[in-house]
C-alpha cells in the first residue's frame, strides 16, 4: 500500500529528496505522495522529523 502524508507536514522537503522513485511533490500547505508511483519503501517515513508519512 502506498503512504501518505498527515496533516503533521512541516514542509520541509526532507521526504522528497529521499524518496527513490520521485512520488512526492509539494502541494498545497504540506507535501503529497502519489500513490501510483510509491513503491511502499518507507525512505519518506525514515528521514521525516514529525513522522507525517504514513502507511495507508
Amino acid at each position: 500500500m502506498a503512504y501518505h502524508i498527515s496533516d503533521d507536514c512541516i514542509s520541509c522537503g526532507a521526504c522528497a529528496a529521499e524518496c527513490p522513485v520521485e512520488a512526492i511533490s509539494e502541494g498545497d500547505g504540506k507535501y503529497v505522495i502519489d500513490a501510483d508511483t510509491c513503491i511502499d519503501c518507507g525512505s519518506c517515513a525514515d528521514t521525516c522529523p514529525v513522522s507525517a508519512p504514513q502507511a495507508e
